[in-house]
């Protein structure tokens, strides 16, 4: 299942990079004449109420999602992995960034993302810092967690007892050990931000709605869902495919990178 998750990725990610040579028309482009035409050879996922060819707008749309998947992903996990670092070493700076966390933690994301989004004007840049912010305690809990077993294991006590200075002892002895969670947890959080980007753009606080992406067309098709099915239909199996497949990849690397696991299974 992984490799399957890893090939439908791969295929959605080419087919959003290669979106200005893969779009019939221009995904902005109007013509009220064609206005909710149904899916044909000319226009195969049909047109929406501009126009406008939801085929061209849906493989564009790929961009942005996948962008801001990958973008919170990277960015989550490094200030997570940081931050982690020194909540699970350092006990009076836990107390305080633990408290913290727990606070983000109780809002949820999307909430929190829109909250952010409020206070800053639409852009792509502006949802991959909300939704950066949104997603940092989980990593935060989890680098935290495993500092906190690592750091009792022998041979980290035995690089304390031989002096070794705590930036040695974190980059030799316990950041290798969290990458493996840490790659696991990041296709976890691609996912979510991806949803998370999908939802803010039908809620129309998200990217601007003249960049075209899966949740502001879905948005854009939910009036028009009786007599033209196809506005959603098709951006929303390009939005389900593609968090399918990052949880199916998370799975597999889950189970591939956790030896105790795969002797179970």
């Amino acid at each position: 299942m992984a490799a399957f998750g890893l090939m439908l990725l791969i295929a959605t990610a080419v087919v959003a990079i290669l979106a200005p040579w893969l779009g019939t028309t221009d995904p902005v482009q109007i013509d009220p004449i064609q206005r909710l035409r149904p899916p044909s050879a000319q226009s195969w996922f049909g047109t929406d109420l501009y126009g406008r060819d939801v085929y061209s707008r849906t493989v564009y749309g790929g961009r942005v999602s996948l962008f801001v998947g990958l973008s919170v992903a990277v960015l989550s996990v490094l200030i997570g992995l940081l931050v982690g670092l020194v909540s699970g070493y350092s006990r009076p700076a836990d107390a305080v960034i633990m408290r913290v966390m727990d606070g983000m933690m109780a809002i949820p994301a999307i909430l929190v993302a829109i909250a952010l989004m409020a206070l800053s004007r639409p852009s792509v840049r502006n949802v991959v810092l909300a939704i950066t912010i949104a997603e940092i305690p989980r990593v935060v809990r989890l680098v935290r967690g495993l500092v906190l077993s690592l750091r009792e294991r022998t041979y980290v006590e035995a690089a304390v007892a031989s002096g070794s200075r705590l930036p040695r002892i974190l980059a030799r002895h316990v950041l290798p050990n969290t990458v493996a969670p840490l790659i696991v947890q990041a296709t976890y959080v691609f996912a979510a931000a991806v949803l998370i980007e999908a939802g803010l753009s039908f809620l129309g606080a998200g990217t601007p709605s003249q960049v075209p992406t899966w949740g502001n067309v879905i948005a854009e098709g939910r009036t028009f869902f009786q007599v033209a099915f196809w506005m959603i239909l098709f951006p929303g199996l390009a939005l389900s495919a593609t968090v399918l497949s990052v949880n199916l990849l998370g799975d597999g690397l889950r189970t591939a990178l956790d030896p105790r696991l795969a002797r179970r299974l």
